[in-house]
Order: structure tokens, then sequence, then C-alpha cells
């Protein structure tokens, strides 16, 4: 069914400029670019951030590898034909067409929520942290999902190695130097590896630390870890990290967090000052507000073309959408056929398919399913190191790692990211690691407001 606008405008609404978001929107500007011209298709793309984030990039971002600059993509620079919006979708009635969002003026000022039409609606708002009620966790806990928290998580840890360089308490030092990783996923290995790697490295400039006075623990509540890349690689990488002296707790849950000392479900109490959660994500609040059909898990409901089932003018994919994998038998004979899993690798193959059954129907076409074999996953264990699992084949050591770059910077979104990113891999193979802490950062405004502060105190005096 061709889409119906008032004033002749076809308005098409983005919610989530992340992968599926910004591809979306990115392949509808030359998919509707005549359409776009002469102001009968208008697009907008809502996000709480005026930037893409490459999240695989996020573990060499922490570690100093990349620039993170280059790990965000600036929206407004490549959908030059798009309407941006810095807001946040609130609510949505789809009834009605139309969707309630909170600006960043509002929000600043503020003012009210506005709404805004629209007549093809796509929600790839993505997933946010999934966490669990342990004690503490709220107080202690980051996150590692976004570039502040990547660069946070940096800075936190070289401030920690200043800490313990500097205190005479053992108890401080051990605790500054103990660092506890939750989550076996992408997300906790990786992380964990590269900054492992960079404070083993950052540990020469230190006069009273060596890398084996360092702790660092991986918890994961299940038998393994990195269950994309098969049992066989998983086992390899637990081996490759626990030869680094990484201690790999399998079967093990964090029980608590409180007063920054890590309780593990097998009895084990750690002092830290570091504890980083990558435990898994759950799918946005905002598709529960839509009234949407949702699947198991809380993600939409979605046909193999993407549209929301049973629901005309809506789609998603991504880590919002739960579309069958047509590529998958069902588990049963008869039965349902899996989803296709929540990651990177199906989220920019069904934006590609995405925006052209948005064009298509706009134009009042036909639309096509999405089908992907899943070939494989790659992930990294630190400088030159990692596993792969790829069309069947199995690859450890430094070609799993070359493969890992290679195909993410292959993915990364404009020639002028590529060409940034891979211009840093060039330099940081001639030159030594850059180790600084910029915990400042964080907050700019402490130094001005503590001169100011003595200032009113002087002249009070």
């Amino acid at each position: 069914m061709k889409a119906v606008s008032s004033n002749n405008v076809t308005r098409i609404l983005v919610v989530g400029g992340g992968y599926v978001g910004m591809y979306t929107a990115l392949r509808l500007q030359r998919k509707l670019k005549q359409e776009l011209r002469q102001g009968t298709v208008e697009v907008m793309v809502v996000d709480p951030d005026p930037y893409m984030t490459y999240q695989p990039f996020l573990p060499e971002a922490a570690a100093g590898s990349i620039s993170p600059r280059h790990v965000v993509v600036p929206l407004r620079r490549v959908l030059p034909q798009c309407r941006v919006v810095i807001g946040e979708v609130t609510a949505i009635d789809h009834g009605e067409r139309r969707a309630t969002l909170t600006t960043l003026a509002a929000e600043e000022t503020g003012g009210d929520a506005v709404e805004v039409p629209y007549d093809e609606l796509v929600l790839a708002p993505g997933s946010v942290s999934r966490t669990l009620p342990v004690p503490g966790l709220a107080e202690v806990g980051i996150g590692f999902k976004t570039v502040e928290e990547a660069i946070g998580l940096r800075n936190h840890v070289l401030g920690q190695l200043d800490i313990a360089s500097s205190t005479r308490d053992p108890a401080v030092r051990d605790a500054a130097l103990t660092f506890v990783f939750v989550g076996g996923g992408y997300a906790g290995v990786e992380a964990l590896a590269e900054l492992e790697d960079m404070a083993r490295y950052a540990a020469r400039y230190y006069h009273n630390i060596k890398p084996e006075d360092m702790k660092w623990i991986l918890v994961e509540a299940t038998d393994r870890i990195l269950p994309e890349v098969g049992p066989e690689m998983g086992r390899y990488a637990v081996r490759e990290l626990r030869a680094r002296n990484i201690d790999v707790r399998m079967e093990t849950r964090l029980e608590s967090c409180e007063k920054r000392v890590a309780v593990l479900s097998d009895g084990s109490r750690f002092p830290t000052r570091t504890l980083v959660w990558t435990a898994g994500v759950k799918p946005h609040p905002v598709l529960a507000a839509t009234k949407l059909p949702l699947a198991a898990h809380g993600r939409l409901q979605c046909t193999p073309a993407l549209r929301v089932d049973g629901v005309e003018h809506a789609w998603s994919a991504g880590d919002a959408a739960a579309v069958p994998d047509l590529t998958a038998e069902p588990a049963e004979p008869g039965g349902p056929r899996p989803v296709c899993a929540p990651n990177a690798q199906h989220a920019l193959r069904q934006a590609k398919v995405l925006a052209e059954n948005i064009a298509s129907a706009v134009r009042g076409g036909p639309v096509t399913d999405y089908r992907h074999k899943y070939v494989g996953s790659v992930a990294s264990l630190g400088l030159h190191k990692g596993v792969a699992h790829l069309y069947g084949r199995k690859v450890k050591g430094y070609p799993a790692w070359f493969m890992h770059r290679a195909y993410h910077l292959s993915r990364v979104p404009t020639f002028n990211r590529k060409a940034r990113v891979l211009a840093e891999w060039t330099l940081a193979g001639l030159f030594k690691r850059e180790i600084v802490s910029l915990g400042s950062l964080e907050n700019p405004r402490a130094e001005f407001e503590l001169a100011a502060g003595t200032g009113r105190h002087n002249e009070a005096s």
C-alpha cells in the first residue's frame, strides 16, 4: 500500500541514529534522491546524540589505539538531505501516526515535549545495558556501551595506576590494581583484553608497579565466553587470557559490590575500585511505549520484509526487531523459525534491505524479504591477538586479529573515517603508545569552580 500524507509530503520518521537508523537514512538519501530534492519526501532522524558510534571500535578507543573522534560518525555530515533532531522519542501513537519527543532545547529550557507527525515509522532505537539488582552495582558499576564510557574507563584505569603508585596504604593499592569485568561476551572480553594490554604497557613508566601486581578478573555466568566464535575458539580464548594471568571465572555470578568489594557466587571477595558491567543488553524502553506487537525479550515482532508484524507503515531492524531467519530451519518441524541474532552483522545488512523496502513502499512498489546466512564472528584479544570463526573455518592469533581489524575497517562508515583509522593504526605501529589520563575531561569546570569558590572566600576574608 502506498503511503498517503497531508500536503503531498511523505514523512519518514527514523527513531534512532545507530547502525540501523543511520544506514537506513543514508540509503534512503540515495534511493529517494529525486523525491527529497522535489520536497515530496522528508526523512527525519531522531537520536539523543548527534553522532553514530561504531561500537566494535570502543575497546581500541579505550586502549588508545584509535582516537575517540574517529569512533563516531556525525549524523548531520553524512545525512545532509535528512532532518536530524537531537532528542528522544518518549511515546508513539501509531494509530494517529504521531510521535512525542523531547528535544535537547526542551531539556535545556524546561519546555514542553513536541508532537511530530509521520507517514512511515522506522523504529531503530537500539538497545540499552541490561542490569541486575546487584547490591552496589548502581553506585560503582561502569558501563561500556558508549564512547564516553570507553574514554572514561581508560582515564579511570590510568588513574588507578596513579593512585596505586602514590599511596602507602597496601589496601588502597590492592583495590586500585584490581579490575573486575562482568560479562564474557564481545564487549567484556575485548574491553578487558585491550585495557589489560594498555595497563601492562603503562606499568613500565611507574617505578613501583609491575604488570604482575595487577589483578584482572573476568566473571561469566555461563560455562563459556565468546559464544559467537564457537566452543573451540572460546576455549582457546580462555587459555590465552589465563596465560596473561587474567583470572577467568566461568559459571560464576557477581553477588554484590557494596563498599567497593566484589563478592562472587563462588565465595571470592575482591576489594576493587574498578567494576565494569558488560553482562548483556535489552531492548530500548521506548518499544514498550509504542503498543506495537512485541516478541520474546521485548523486541518488536517483525516479518522477513522487516515490517512490524500485522501493522502497516511501521518498520524495524537490528537490536529492536525479532526478524525470522530465513536461512535457519525451525527447531521442530512446523514450528517457528529462529530469529536473527541482534548483532552488527545482521543490523548493517538489514538496514540496506529496510531502506530499499521503504523506498519501494513509498513509490507503491513491492518489498523483499531479508535473507542472510551468518558467516561467522571475529574477536580481538588485545594487540596482535584474536580469534575468528568464519565460513566454518577457525582462525586464531595474529591472523584472526588482522581479520578483525580488516573486517571492521571495511564496515566503519565513510571513506574519511576509514582513512583516519588506518592512518592511526599505521602510526601506532611506528611509534610508542600514548599513555596519558585526561580524567579532568569528565568534569571540565572543576578547576574553574574551585578557583571561583576560592576567590569568593578570599573576598569575604
